[in-house]
């Protein structure tokens, strides 16, 4: 009588790069980037995640940094379409947003809700936060699927008064950052 052996567990590169990532395994992770440098962008199967949401879960900078410095999408969003600044943002980790600022994180990506980051940061009442985001080029005005933008949302939560709508509307603009002008300034 023979009995089956247990299946064997072949996991892709893929998963395991992100458990080495979350698991903090630094030579494990060179390694599989030296073999395949595409594997920095490898997503969870079930969640989406990349490593560097998993990172921003954590609120681990140097991580953080080693991943961009590897070339990781920062704008990658997961099977929620939340992206690693949306999650920052949400956890309130500065340090974190200002990393993927400073890689090009595109400051108004959308959830399946339709919340920005600057929703995220209103819903927080993180006037620090706001401001960043609204200094990259966040707007101001763009809704969400119930219809509200973080503007609605500072002056509903906060009244128009508040310190939050009141640097709303100072860095956020109708219509959101200014052009740039080329040519001689009159």
């Amino acid at each position: 009588m023979t009995l089956a052996s247990p299946a064997h567990a072949d996991y892709s590169e893929g998963y395991k790069f992100l458990e080495s990532v979350k698991k903090k395994e630094g030579e494990k992770v060179e390694k599989a980037l030296m073999e395949n440098s595409q594997i920095v962008n490898a997503k969870d199967v079930t969640t989406g995640e990349t490593g560097l949401h998993i990172v921003t879960q954590r609120r681990d900078l140097t991580w953080l940094a080693y991943l961009i410095g590897k070339g990781a999408n920062v704008n990658a969003s997961d099977d929620h379409g939340r992206t690693p600044l949306q999650l920052a943002v949400s956890l309130g980790w500065r340090e974190g947003v200002a990393q993927l600022l400073d890689a090009k994180a595109q400051p108004d990506p959308t959830n399946d809700a339709g919340e920005t980051p600057l929703i995220f940061a209103v819903h927080r009442k993180d006037v620090d936060m706001v401001k960043t985001l609204l200094q990259a080029g966040a707007s101001a005005d763009r809704a969400d699927n119930s219809g509200r933008s973080a503007r609605e949302y500072a002056n509903v939560e906060a009244g128009k008064t508040s310190q939050l709508a009141q640097v709303i509307e100072q860095f956020g603009a109708k219509g959101s950052k200014p052009k740039a002008v080329y040519g001689p300034v009159m």
